[in-house]
């Protein structure tokens, strides 16, 4: 099924400022937080859904993508599914744990999630990657080489030497935070905050693993494929979540950020989806027409230059430019016809030249009075 539209589903208008969208999503996730939902799959699903939309209408980079290029923009591929598609649980606590910490939830949810414990999350990383035109035109698999934190292999991502190289928290007893009482006029308010002694784990490491020196990530390379969809731009930006940086010991991982760069193409000109391609034809195939060769990104196609061709004159190949990011319509091919006039010519040359002068047919004078001439002029560049 496509994705509803961003907007729709935190039901703000599209001027809604950023207190606006916070509010809308607080309301969303308080209707259908699994705590006050226990086994709802349809809540758990509307919770991530809104989760998701306001992640991308929070941010004004995400945002503006968005506005512009609809799913494709952030999710890099029509109907989500591909770059940062789908949000789980422990993803949405970590980042948006703080919208509804005081809702009367843990800053899990409960126990059903870790017991409240705090999750990291692991930094974005950034790659650039650069792309051709038949690349942009049909999507590519591009393979790159980062280097990036990964979860420490000798200890699993854990920090410590062992297993037994833990100990509970002596201050939150293992739950990872910390609850608090106040007094007010209303009543006793009932508050919770990570454990400042453990950061949050509900455990302390006595041996850290002699690798990572406790910190559960090492740095090393990785190879990672990218699906790069069709119609993508210069300077847009994807998101392939989950492939940025480990959490340190555990957590979730931050996401890889791609940026598009396009190379520039030694023939056309890229005009949004569309194409333009200048076509350079002698003054004789202009006046009497000429069969001439276009490249295209497909291979090469012949189209017929009509006689008494103007310089200026716009052939249109409906469909040859680029595919829509959004999966809509393919742009065009615009062939722009320009007319070689040389520098310098021989004196026979001049001489036939001169020749033709002297016909009505090469005086503008006698042109002028046709009373269609300007007409059919005009229409050219319609």
């Amino acid at each position: 099924m496509a994705k509803r539209d961003y907007y729709e589903i935190l039901e703000v208008s599209k001027s809604a400022s950023k207190e606006e969208l916070k509010k809308a999503y607080r309301q969303k996730a308080l209707q259908f937080h699994p705590d006050r939902n226990p086994g709802d799959k349809s809540a758990e699903d509307k919770f991530k859904e809104a989760a998701e939309a306001y992640d991308v209408l929070g941010d004004d980079n995400k945002r503006s993508r968005y506005d512009q290029f609809g799913h494709a923009g952030v999710n890099g591929q029509q109907g989500g599914g591909g770059y940062g598609g789908g949000f789980d649980m422990e993803d949405i606590f970590s980042r948006f744990g703080d919208v509804f910490s005081d809702f009367g939830f843990g800053g899990f949810g409960g126990g059903s999630r870790g017991g409240g414990r705090n999750v990291r999350k692991g930094t974005n990383l950034r790659v650039k990657v650069k792309l051709n035109l038949n690349e942009i035109s049909d999507g590519v698999e591009k393979k790159i080489k980062v280097r990036k934190l990964v979860s420490c292999k000798i200890c699993s991502g854990s920090g410590a030497k062992d297993n037994s190289s833990f100990h509970t928290c002596s201050s939150c007893k293992g739950s990872g935070y910390v609850t608090r009482v106040q007094r007010t006029i209303l009543g006793n308010m009932q508050s919770s905050a990570p454990c400042s002694a453990c950061s949050g784990e509900g455990k302390i490491i006595v041996n850290k693993c002699p690798k990572c020196s406790g910190e559960g990530v090492a740095n090393e390379e990785e190879i990672i494929t990218l699906n790069i969809p069709a119609g993508v731009a210069d300077g847009m930006q994807l998101s392939v979540s989950g492939r940025g940086n480990a959490a340190r010991r555990g957590g979730v991982n931050g996401d890889l950020i791609v940026l598009v760069e396009e190379e520039k193409h030694p023939e056309f000109i890229r005009d949004e989806n569309n194409l333009i391609y200048d076509l350079l034809i002698s003054i004789p195939d202009a006046i009497t027409g000429a069969p001439v060769e276009i490249p295209t990104l497909d291979g090469r196609v012949k189209v017929k230059v009509e006689p008494g061709t103007p310089s200026g004159k716009l052939l249109k190949l409906r469909g040859k430019g680029l595919p829509d990011v959004n999966g809509y319509r393919r742009g065009d091919l615009i062939v722009r016809i320009l007319i070689y006039i040389p520098s310098s010519v021989s004196k026979d040359e001049r001489k036939i030249l001169e020749k033709l002068n002297e016909s009505d047919s090469f005086n503008p004078e006698v042109a002028k009075k046709d009373k269609n001439f300007f007409d059919r002029f005009r229409n050219y560049f319609d």
